[in-house]
């Protein structure tokens, strides 16, 4: 199953859960999102390349690179599948995502990740990660290039940035680790992390570094990271 595909059960999964009312989809492809789900959503799409997905509310052009268009509104869960990869200007979406989201907002992004052993061992031997090779001679704006590898630190860290919290990594079912050798690559990192999760000075540490030292985390080849945005208020005086 490819990569993206493999991935959508989860990220179906989480909102069937939560059942937000509104969702924001972006990139809405061909508008697998609304289809999968079980429960009827008013759901808009941004996309580059596609068309008005059939059922969705609304529609428009863009390019993520910009960030979101200031006219959208608020929702409650903002998706974006197999898209970060593609920007640029990841914070610069995160943050504009934190913008569209009602208090307790949901934001779900689904990517490759290139922590996992193999991965490490092919840029130590060539310099590029699976699924993000050299670009010359293909480099074209608007195109679908993947040009920012992703792990769930770097994720998580985004997230923060733009004011999101209890960050969270999901199990995607995949072989994990893929490669018997991968096991024995990972052990460093794992007890490195178990450390940490040892020495951690709070709770949010603590799940910081047992997410990050998860099966998914280590020997995964994707990741679905879910947060949510609880804007922060002043004490009154």
């Amino acid at each position: 199953m490819e990569s993206g595909k493999s991935n959508r059960p989860v990220a179906v999964k989480i909102l069937n859960e939560k059942r937000p009312a509104t969702i924001l989809d972006a990139p809405s492809g061909d508008g697998w999102l609304l289809r999968d789900l079980d429960y009827q959503p008013e759901v808009t799409g941004l996309d580059l390349f596609e068309e008005k997905p059939d059922g969705y509310k609304d529609f428009q052009k863009a390019d993520l690179d910009y960030g979101l268009p200031e006219d959208l509104g608020k929702f409650d869960a903002f998706v974006t599948c197999e898209g970060i990869e593609h920007v640029g200007n990841p914070l610069l979406l995160v943050e504009h995502a934190s913008r569209h989201l009602n208090d307790g907002g949901l934001i779900v992004i689904t990517t490759p990740n290139i922590w996992f052993p193999a991965a490490r061992m092919q840029f130590f031997l060539r310099g590029f990660f699976p699924s993000f090779p050299c670009l010359v001679g293909k480099i074209k704006r608007g195109t679908h290039m993947h040009i920012m590898p992703w792990s769930f630190p770097q994720l998580y860290l985004y997230l923060k940035l733009a004011g999101f919290s209890d960050v969270q990594l999901h199990d995607v079912d995949e072989k994990k680790p893929k490669h018997f050798f991968e096991r024995i690559l990972g052990i460093p990192q794992r007890a490195y992390c178990r450390k940490k999760i040892r020495k951690a000075k709070n709770a949010e540490e603590k799940q910081f570094w047992t997410h990050t030292g998860s099966d998914q985390s280590t020997y995964g080849r994707r990741l679905v990271v879910s947060a949510v945005y609880q804007p922060k208020t002043k004490n009154a005086t």
